[in-house]
């Protein structure tokens, strides 16, 4: 199953982000399965996984495979690039292209545990090695 990265075109909606969820955490899958994972919790019924699933094979995101009468779904989008594509453009978009303001206002936010920052330095660290 080949995987591809995320273009610009292929913006995925919440909706359809929990259902690429459920199939990045495991896939194939069928409706009915990726319902198991995500219907509760959204209050969603098996017909809107059918049409948030058939949205994402359109923006070819997410592949098919028949299986007697059903179809089992794989994600065409590996995670990775899914995140990064989002956080560019959440920085892109809020923060000028900068990720230091966002550093900053997390930080003036409260939203940084002293857990965060001490990751946060050990990764810059790493980065500069």
């Amino acid at each position: 199953m080949a995987k591809r990265k995320q273009g610009a075109g292929d913006r995925i909606s919440e909706a359809e982000h929990a259902v690429m969820e459920a199939l990045w955490d495991t896939s194939p899958l069928s409706a009915a399965e990726v319902c198991e994972r995500v219907c509760t919790a959204n209050d969603w019924s098996i017909p809107t996984v059918k049409t948030l699933l058939s949205r994402l094979v359109a923006k070819n995101a997410v592949g098919t495979e028949p299986q007697g009468r059903k179809f089992l779904y794989h994600p065409l989008v590996e995670r990775s690039d899914y995140v990064g594509g989002e956080s560019r453009r959440l920085v892109d978009r809020l923060f000028g292209g900068r990720a230091a303001p966002l550093f900053a206002h997390l930080a003036e936010n409260e939203a940084l545990t002293d857990a965060d920052l001490e990751e946060i330095e050990a990764l810059l660290k790493e980065m500069r090695k």
